[in-house]
């Protein structure tokens, strides 16, 4: 059974910083890339960040430079570390793995955060 356990989330100033934790179970963790994605109301989710086995990034343009996005794959953690919070990055934030070998799209069950102005 594939459980993804994030943790993090809160209300902070804008400018403040959060950091996201995802703990995977279930999983290879070390063969998988793990993506975090985020939802606002009235909006479609969107990826945020991912990376792959290698440690190899990626960023959506809104975060680029402001979230850094990590692994320990001694923990099967994931993790979201976001500076310089915007009102605008207020969403819940979601772990998302495609699972290998599988094939499988497992999420976690979200994490709120806000920012406020």
């Amino acid at each position: 059974q594939v459980q993804l356990v994030e943790s993090g989330g809160g209300l902070v100033q804008a400018g403040g910083s959060l950091r996201l934790s995802c703990t995977a179970s279930g999983i290879i963790f070390n063969i998988n890339t793990m993506d975090w994605y985020r939802q606002a109301p009235g909006k479609q989710r969107e990826l945020v960040a991912a990376i792959n086995t290698g440690g190899s990034t990626h960023y959506g343009n809104s975060v680029q430079g402001r979230f850094t996005i990590s692994r320990d794959n001694a923990k099967n953690t994931v993790y979201l570390q976001m500076n310089s919070l915007k009102p605008e990055d207020t969403a819940v934030y979601y772990c998302h793995v495609f699972e290998r070998p599988s094939s499988n799209n497992y999420w976690g069950q979200g994490t709120q955060v806000t920012v406020s102005s």
